[in-house]
């Protein structure tokens, strides 16, 4: 069945590619004639954009001059560009016989149609999702770098760090060493520097890397993103017991719990297995959850109102974290509370929270990204 409708689709696929050589005598659209129309409603949104306010004097000087460039070499190639599409009948023709028999060959010795397709309803919001942060990602680099005074560091360090959430390291790293090389760059720039590098580098702590995150201690030594990155590069270069005491010394430092204490004693109980040392706990953190009472009276309540009390919980943890994101422990909560609620969606969005904010060697990091395979999956 399968290669019937293959069959009737490569059928019509010929057909349409083929349309066009049966009816040469009807007139030819020309790009010359449709693309300055284009180009010239690009001129009237920037007006309507500067108007706006949304960009500035500058940037649209330096919009207009840029589209009545381009206008002015469409014109240009449409005056010699026709003659070249006479001489193109051979090769529709091949390629509307070639390539069809080429796919279908392929499709029959790599092919999978058993796989299950990924719902139409999922994989088109994903996409859209994916093409607005894209747009607005472009639109920010684009001010940025239209901006006579070079655009701010806030801004750049904002670039890179969706660029990083992106997966476009490389891109990250460009914008975030720009803000680094500002003389309003702090602790923070230099961190997130050092991050984007190790992650083009696929986790390993390069020498720029950990020049980065000295310059970042320099700034503030309090800097926990520096401390245990430079912790991981004395553990790949060998010096696990180092490595292990400047973690231990970080948190004896610190009063109290805070979010980052997770990755730290994650990754010191690691490397402790390693070099025969016990473990350690993380401190208890100072998060909403329920008391001895809400747990006593929630045992004498009706399935409708435990119901309400489990809610009423989950929704308390998801409000601090939306005011508190730093703290990736209560992510991880909030998701298995969701999946225990089953509600899918929101398990897979706090997953996916707590993934921005883990480390890259941080040990969860595997187990998390498994949960939202297995959410995706089903």
């Amino acid at each position: 069945m399968i290669w019937l409708i293959f069959t009737v689709l490569v059928l019509g696929a010929m057909g349409i590619a083929l349309a066009p050589l049966r009816q040469r005598e009807k007139a030819l659209v020309q790009r010359g004639e449709t693309v300055p129309a284009i180009l010239v409603d690009q001129l009237e949104e920037v007006d309507r954009d500067l108007d706006r306010g949304i960009i500035s004097e500058v940037e649209a000087k330096a919009a207009r001059q840029e589209i009545r460039r381009r206008m002015a070499l469409v014109l240009r190639r449409s005056e010699t560009g026709t003659s070249a599409s006479n001489g193109g009948q051979g090769a529709m023709i091949l390629a509307a016989v070639f390539v069809p028999l080429m796919a279908i060959g392929y499709y029959a010795i790599a092919g999978a149609p058993e796989t299950t397709a990924v719902p139409l309803s999922i994989r088109g919001a994903e996409g859209v999702d994916e093409e607005r942060i894209a747009y607005l990602t472009q639109k920010l680099r684009d001010k940025l770098t239209l901006d006579a005074d070079g655009g701010a560091t806030e801004g750049w360090m904002l670039l890179g760090q969706t660029y990083g959430r992106m997966g476009r390291f490389d891109d990250a790293v460009e914008a975030l060493q720009i803000a680094a090389n500002r003389a309003d760059a702090n602790s923070a720039t230099w961190s997130m520097l050092a991050e984007a590098l190790i992650r083009t580098s696929n986790g390993t702590v390069t020498p720029a890397a950990a020049q980065a995150l000295r310059t970042a201690l320099e700034l503030d030594e309090t800097n926990p993103a520096a401390t245990f990155y430079l912790a991981i590069a004395e553990y790949q270069s060998g010096e696990a017991a180092t490595a292990h005491e400047r973690l231990l010394r970080r948190l004896d430092q610190t009063e109290g719990y805070r979010p980052w204490m997770d990755s730290y004693v994650a990754q010191a109980n690691a490397i402790a297995k390693e070099i025969d040392r016990p473990g350690i706990d993380v401190p208890m953190p100072d998060s909403p959850g329920p008391s001895a009472a809400d747990i006593a009276s929630a045992q004498e309540m009706s399935e409708e109102d435990r119901a309400d009390f489990i809610r009423s919980m989950v929704d308390r943890l998801a409000n601090r974290l939306e005011e508190e994101p730093g703290d990736v422990e209560g992510w991880l909560r909030l998701a298995k509370a969701y999946e225990v609620l089953k509600e899918r969606h929101k398990a897979k969005s706090a997953y996916l929270r707590a993934e921005e904010r883990l480390p890259a060697d941080d040990p969860r990091m595997a187990d998390v990204r498994e949960r939202l395979r297995e959410l995706e999956e089903n």
